[in-house]
């Protein structure tokens, strides 16, 4: 059975599936920890028969370390493969000038939102620690994007670094766009930020390419999704799914 395991910069996502002939992101068994609960991990692990796992990892070098321990914990015979950003993979040609500077979980990303929607041009919003709204024509041209501050780094560190502002944090509400309070308008002009970058990347592509799908992921996705102003489909786990949609196309037996 494969392994796929997506270790962002606060949690780390994982799904089983058995890697042969089956749709991206039908999985046997998914879940989820925090950094700081990552060994809890060994054990769900340890009830499927895992023979390979394939990593997207943007949490560092300690970070690959533990991942490979709590592997060899799990399944000690256990085969690794860390994804890594390349020209082309799974339908998604890069045009990012040195494909190997993209962050490996863009690039995943947008091989899951292909997948699931095919020849279409998109629009990938993931809104984590960061937001990152990436481009993808019809034909599967990854032609870059935009990385902003996430939500909740956004309007913490606003909070932290402007005197007397409150410490707006993990609790972000949805709020009136003309906030009568500080603390609501520090997450007032947050939300303006993201959604209008949103809104701005997919008004770019649109006249570039003309009809456009809008993905949004992430964490923050529900807080953003109602002030956007445009149709967005929400899609969880799209860099599990495009690590699914790599392994698949590896399979030669599919």
């Amino acid at each position: 059975m494969l392994l796929l395991i997506d270790a962002g910069n606060t949690r780390i996502k994982w799904a089983v599936a058995t890697g042969t002939c089956a749709v991206a992101g039908g999985w046997l068994a998914s879940g989820l920890a925090k950094h700081a609960d990552a060994e809890t991990l060994v054990e769900a692990w340890r009830q499927w028969k895992i023979t390979h796992a394939l990593i997207s990892n943007v949490a560092g070098p300690e970070m690959r370390e533990k991942l490979l321990y709590l592997l060899q914990q799990a399944h000690a015979s256990v085969s690794v493969q860390w994804f890594a950003s390349n020209v082309s993979a799974a339908g998604i040609r890069s045009g990012y000038r040195n494909p190997q500077q993209l962050g490996c979980d863009r690039f995943a990303s947008a091989i899951g939102a292909r997948s699931l929607y095919p020849g279409r041009a998109l629009i990938v919003a993931t809104c984590g620690t960061a937001t990152t709204i990436d481009a993808i024509e019809s034909d599967g041209l990854f032609l870059g994007g935009m990385i902003l501050p996430g939500l909740g780094l956004m309007a913490t560190s606003l909070a932290l670094n402007t005197a007397q502002l409150p410490q707006v944090g993990e609790q972000i509400e949805i709020v009136t766009p003309f906030a009568d309070n500080t603390h609501d308008a520090i997450v007032s002009g947050c939300v303006a930020a993201q959604t209008g970058a949103i809104e701005h990347a997919v008004g770019a592509l649109e006249k570039r390419h003309g009809a456009v799908q809008c993905i949004l992921s992430g964490g923050a996705a529900g807080m953003i999704a109602p002030h956007l102003s445009i149709p967005c489909d929400r899609v969880d786990n799209l860099v599990l799914i495009g690590l699914h949609a790599v392994a698949l196309e590896s399979n030669s037996s599919c």
